[in-house]
């Protein structure tokens, strides 16, 4: 059994809690590039632009390359989008965790410390949604330290500062792709009450969902 700690958030932690935010976002952009592969519309319009490429040319080469050239487009923006996900939030409330998240009643940020290290992070601040509901912001865990209940742990740790400061709920978005993050949240007690797909030209092209989930806390 691993052994950790979850702890409030100290300002030493900023870089190491930017950077878990980063890298824990960025691996879920080989899932979003399989995802946008799924879609029907996606693969009838390579098919058929591999057959037209192939009658009008006569040569198997050009569509083989034409499609390849698109593939790696494809992930060239798959890349663009997420990075620029995590430069958006870089510069909003990951900027200043400390003003965010500590110094107003009702939010909170942690980290999980293990060996020394800071492996895990989440935060908790008032939802826009419903004043009496919390919104759980920013959970990740370092790879290496998967599997071992840390994210779980964090969860509850939330739940729990919910419950003490009387929310009524507590409430987080996630994406279509993110499997595990869905798994965890379901199985601590979340209910999805809400999708959407995202209002930009790449969300509406890949048909990319965010799932809203919901923890009532009981009265």
């Amino acid at each position: 059994k691993m052994d950790y700690t979850i702890r409030e958030y100290k300002d030493m932690d900023y870089e190491v809690v930017r950077e878990i935010f980063a890298a824990g976002m960025i691996e879920h952009m080989p899932a979003a590039w399989v995802y946008m592969h799924k879609q029907r519309w996606y693969q009838l319009t390579l098919v058929c632009l591999f057959c037209v490429l192939l009658l009008s040319s006569k040569s198997f080469l050009l569509p083989v390359f034409t499609v390849a050239l698109l593939l790696a487009m494809r992930w060239l923006l798959e890349f663009y989008e997420w990075s620029s996900y995590i430069k958006q939030s870089l510069k909003e409330d990951l900027l200043d965790i400390r003003k965010t998240y500590m110094e107003h009643k009702g939010s909170c940020f942690w980290v999980v410390e293990c060996n020394g290290s800071v492996v895990g992070i989440v935060g908790a601040e008032p939802s826009k949604e419903a004043e009496d509901h919390m919104e759980l912001q920013r959970l990740s865990v370092r790879k290496a330290f998967r599997g071992c209940g840390i994210a779980k742990a964090l969860t509850r740790a939330v739940i729990d500062f919910a419950r003490v400061n009387g929310y009524k709920s507590v409430v987080l978005g996630t994406s279509c792709v993110q499997y595990d993050a869905q798994k965890l949240y379901e199985g601590v007690g979340f209910k999805k009450f809400r999708g959407f797909t995202l209002p930009s030209l790449y969300g509406k092209l890949s048909n990319f969902y965010i799932f809203r989930y919901r923890y009532e806390l009981p009265t």
